[in-house]
């Protein structure tokens, strides 16, 4: 008779009070981490330990070996660090999910289970012995030998398994953060945790050492923004389901850690864990079709009401809190330092899919979401304030303007109720316009009447809908000010507060959505209107003809053309797409939009032609409709002609009156980096940014800098997020900060509640303390240093991507950047142009694939011929800006921290194995010589013996843990990618060749995700 695994562990946890949990898995001594040698294995819930017998095992896991040896430039420095007795908890985590993984694919398949068992030995002898190539061969050749089924079991288990140590590793973050705050000597009064980078260790710090007043640090608090901009820039591998099951994950293990457990509380808890690790081995992780917009936008956004709604109302609770106990006051209630936009659904570069009509879609169930959101909170509140006495002079005018309200007496509910059913109005109005308009185009969508969920409402017809957040703000603030006036502070300083903060920060549309759009397209639209006037072609005129039309017709109060004609005007099908955004932009609520993003913007007449444009649809400053339009520059040549673009700008007296004296520039740092290497692309941001400062505060406009940096370090992603602010170049965020938040960081950093609150306190912190930090500035040696290793690094970047005849088909041979394709993880296309080149190809798979062969070429190439010095000067020059200038420690750390995550070895198993002609081979021996001299400049330049520098602590357990896991993984990857695309080639495949290339295609993708999965922050 079979025994179910569930079985045999409920029975042992109860014959077992103490709730430890022994695995069934055979042969298996040490399960802790079996490529470190431990003298003690520890349970998973910290009960008793039991010694292990084996002879060899001499080391305690907990003592803190910080690696001290010297290492060799070529070793795989991403597999020597050590692990410290911070992270045994950590240990155990892992150990009993993978422990629960092991058993489940055992009672499913054995084969595959020895074969994961075998493969993943491999990568454990690997990671305790970096130098010995033993292992990795065995792989490769044991790869040869698998069947493309066994490679698919054997990839799930892989990547499931790094899923899981994700979120052990989530929950060990934030028992780490409170274990601290436990160990702290010195306790000071307030909720957020003493560490320099959170609000109440930032205050602190600015009393003691800056010379801040404690009135000046709260003024600031009150005036500065940041915003945080969710996009859809697919690097996030997972679907949105399987992200749900794994952070349930990471709350079962926080729950099992509870000391006040008893038994069987433990036991149901171990059992929901083991359901939860079942059901995602269940599931089919590979999705089967891409994403269309309007789901992309659910799923990205999906981290708002799964997180934090519930986030930010606690984190500004708590931020109210520390500025009473650290400043003496409390935080004015409806200000908010945080924002939210989205740019998933208006981002139209590239995407033919975002269509004028999505973006409507989009913006509309947006606001569903958001209606539906409040609603639940109102219906909360109103069953609170069952007060019937004691009211403000005004809440009485306010309750007694509301006809026929069934609440006599408790005038706060007669209130809310109102407002609920303006809410349900306005719900049913949105349902009705997405079900005229959409329903037809997608007959399996379904919108249900929110009279379902809520009652009938007899009097909706006399309702007015709610149009913008102030119709909702206007009587919660009344409400509060009578509760705080008539004696009931507790009651005002609980949900209604909350439903305050929420709509000063997530408003009626939960995020304002930017639109973006290239700006060729623009010119290409005017264009067309100017032949249609009979004045001529714009796409010929120079930049000074255009400027003077554009700021001629922007003073001009006639529009270029009947706007209710534009169906029937004889343009171009683009041209019409491009003005129906406009119309479109122009029919929703103006705080449904954000910024207009400009990309590939090169001219200042680029600006103006997107003013004129909304002009044309009515959205003008006066109408107070107007989108603020941000220029994104992010080339290399862009930048560096940045400043002038705008000196241009702001001598166009239409355009500086419409304004109002601010103005949003974007700096592009992925396209940068992509277009001229990692050091020529932040040294041209870094003079960029400051000229552009010296321009604007002449022509007397504040400058707000927008941040379009990935999650990656080639793509201009910093993974330790106050460092990252405070070193940017002087006076250029002046407590204004906004940044895109992009694929899988979305859910590192906003993927649980309390993680959530964290990241919102180290930005707030952060943005707080660059105000009052003194910048270093650099001096006029370290910029002629800084041109002199920009231009060597931009030059042999180029190089090798641009010029060298064998770069692309070894870039496309290497790497499985053509077989991305197949992952249907963003609704945008891979390339700009479909036929283009490298040059086309976005940043964001140009570095996937160099993550994926553990290459990250795009994050350090030219590195190393910009930092190697021609003389001692030299040399002495760039150790003293290491030491000196905060900035370029920065940026020199983060190159050596992604430095040291790259694998010579594995490396070269994907020449040795895709590779075709001895030319490109010998590239690939190139491109492995210049990483050895990149190492070795950045050992000389930071006078250390560890390459991965300062970051070392963050990638510590993570790259100990995660290398055994990952190294099978691109072996089996590039044996894969053998098979496959040799079976591709051919065009007269068998029935049984065609199934072998689907099981081959379902492996690839499993692995890359696997792949993407484990290298966490450079994916």
């Amino acid at each position: 008779m079979k025994v179910s695994l569930l079985t045999v562990v409920a029975l042992s946890l109860l014959a077992n009070p103490s709730g430890t949990f022994a695995s069934s898995s055979r042969n298996r001594k040490n399960t802790v981490l079996p490529w470190t040698t431990v003298k003690k294995i520890f349970n998973p819930r910290g009960g008793a330990a039991s010694d292990d017998t084996s002879s060899d095992s001499h080391v305690l896991l907990g003592i803190d070996e910080e690696a001290t040896e010297s290492l060799e430039v070529s070793v795989p420095l991403s597999q020597s660090s050590t692990l410290s007795k911070n992270d045994a908890p950590l240990t155990r985590d892992i150990e009993m999910l993978t422990e629960i993984l092991s058993d489940l694919v055992q009672h499913e398949n054995p084969k595959v289970h020895d074969l994961y068992e075998e493969f993943i030995g491999y990568g454990r002898q690997r990671a305790a012995n970096p130098s010995d190539e033993t292992p990795l061969q065995t792989m490769i050749e044991r790869a040869k030998s698998l069947t493309a089924s066994e490679c698919l079991g054997i990839n799930r288990c892989i990547s499931t398994a790094l899923s899981l140590v994700n979120s052990a590793e989530v929950q060990h973050r934030l028992r780490a953060i409170k274990q601290h705050e436990r160990d702290v000597p010195t306790k000071l009064p307030g909720p957020l945790y003493h560490m320099e980078d959170s609000i109440k260790g930032t205050i602190q710090l600015l009393l003691d050492s800056e010379g801040a007043s404690k009135e000046e640090i709260y003024n600031q608090l009150c005036s500065q923004s940041v915003e945080l901009v969710l996009t859809a820039h697919p690097t996030e591998v997972n679907r949105k389901s399987v992200l749900r099951k794994y952070r349930k994950c990471t709350e079962l293990l926080a729950y099992l850690e509870r000391p006040d457990l008893l038994p069987h509380e433990q036991l149901t808890g171990t059992l929901d864990l083991q359901r939860i690790v079942s059901s995602v081995w269940g599931m089919d992780e590979i999705r089967r079709n891409k994403p269309t917009v309007q789901k992309e936008a659910a799923g990205g956004l999906a981290i708002i009401d799964t997180s934090l709604w519930t986030a930010v109302p606690n984190y500004l609770r708590k931020l109210d809190a520390q500025c009473l106990a650290s400043l003496g006051k409390r935080l004015p209630l409806e200000v908010c330092p945080i924002r939210f936009a989205s740019w998933i659904g208006g981002d139209r570069d590239g995407n033919p899919n975002v269509t004028p009509q999505v973006t409507r879609e989009v913006v509309l169930h947006q606001r569903l979401r958001a209606a539906r959101l409040y609603l639940q909170d109102l219906t909360e509140l109103e069953s609170q304030l069952a007060i019937s006495s004691r009211f403000s002079s005004k809440m009485i005018e306010l309750a007694s303007s509301i006809p026929n309200a069934f609440h006599k007496r408790e005038l706060y509910r007669r209130v809310i109720s109102h407002m609920r059913k303006r809410l349900v109005k306005t719900a049913n109005e949105i349902e009705m316009k997405l079900a005229n308009e959409y329903f037809q185009n997608d007959p399996d969508q379904a919108y249900y009447s929110m009279k379902n969920l809520f009652g009938d409402e007899s009097d909706e017809d006399v309702l007015e809908s709610v149009t913008k957040a102030e119709d909702l703000l206007g009587p919660l603030r009344i409400m509060h000010e009578s509760l705080i006036e008539t004696g009931f502070d507790l009651v005002a300083d609980g949900l209604l507060s909350d439903i305050v903060r929420r709509l000063k920060v997530f408003g009626i549309t939960l995020v304002p959505l930017d639109i973006r759009e290239e700006s060729t397209q623009h010119t290409n639209a005017l264009d067309s209107i100017t032949r249609w006037l009979g004045i001529g072609s714009y796409a010929d005129w120079d930049e000074d003809a255009r400027i003077n039309w554009l700021a001629s017709e922007l003073s001009s109060r006639r529009p270029l053309f009947p706007s209710e004609r534009l169906q029937s005007m004889e343009f171009d099908p683009m041209v019409i797409r491009t003005l129906e955004v406009f119309q479109t932009a122009s029919e929703l609520e103006p705080e449904a939009l954000g910024a207009y993003v400009i990309s590939q913007c090169q001219t200042a007449s680029d600006v103006l032609a997107v003013m004129l444009l909304q002009k044309q649809f009515g959205m003008t400053a006066r109408n107070g409709n107007m989108m603020r339009v941000a220029p994104l520059f992010e080339t290399l040549n862009d930048l560096n002609n940045a400043p002038e673009r705008l000196k241009t700008l702001f001598s166009v007296p239409a355009y500086v009156a419409a304004i109002n004296g601010k103005q949003e520039v974007m700096v592009g740092y992925s396209d940068s980096a992509k277009d001229a290497g990692r050091l020529a692309a932040c040294w041209a941001q870094y003079l960029s940014q400051e000229r552009m400062v010296e321009v604007a505060n002449k022509a007397g406009i504040e400058l707000c800098f927008f941040h379009g940096k990935g999650g990656t370090v080639g793509r201009g992603g910093n993974p330790a997020l106050y460092r990252a602010v405070l070193s940017h170049p002087p006076n250029t965020i002046n407590g204004r900060f906004r940044v895109t938040e992009q694929g899988e960081m979305i859910t590192q950093n906003y993927g649980s509640t309390q993680i959530a609150e964290h990241t919102l306190d180290i930005y707030t912190a952060a943005v707080l303390r660059e105000t009052f930090t003194k910048h270093v500035e650099p001096t006029d040696g370290w910029r002629k240093q800084m041109e002199k290793i920009s231009d060597k690094s931009c030059n042999d970047y180029r190089h090798l991507v641009n010029e060298e005849p064998r770069f692309v088909p070894y870039f496309r041979e290497a790497t499985p950047e053509l077989e991305l394709q197949i992952l249907n993880i963003g609704s945008r296309p891979a390339k700009r142009n479909p036929k283009g080149g490298i040059e086309s190809l976005r940043a964001i798979p140009w570095t996937f694939a160099w993550t994926q062969t553990r290459t990250h070429l795009s994050a350090w190439l030219g590195v190393g011929a910009g930092l190697t010095a021609t003389d001692t000067e030299d040399l002495e020059c760039l150790q003293d800006m290491y030491n000196s200038w905060p900035w370029f420690r920065e940026l020199i750390d983060l190159i050596s921290m992604i430095v040291s995550k790259t694998d010579f070895s594995v490396s070269k198993n994907y020449d040795d194995q895709l590779v075709s002609s001895e030319e490109s081979k010998q590239l690939g021996v190139e491109v492995r010589e210049k990483l050895v001299q990149t190492r070795q400049s950045i050992l000389d330049v930071t006078q250390s013996e560890i390459v991965a520098g300062h970051h070392v602590a963050l990638q510590r357990a993570s790259n100990s843990i995660r290398a055994p896991y990952v190294d099978p993984l691109n072996v089996i990857q590039a044996e894969l990618m053998k098979r496959f695309r040799a079976l591709d080639q051919r065009e007269d495949l068998t029935t049984e060749e065609e199934m072998e290339k689907q099981t081959l295609q379902d492996a690839l993708v499993v692995c890359i995700n696997g792949i993407s999965s484990g290298m966490r922050n450079s994916g």
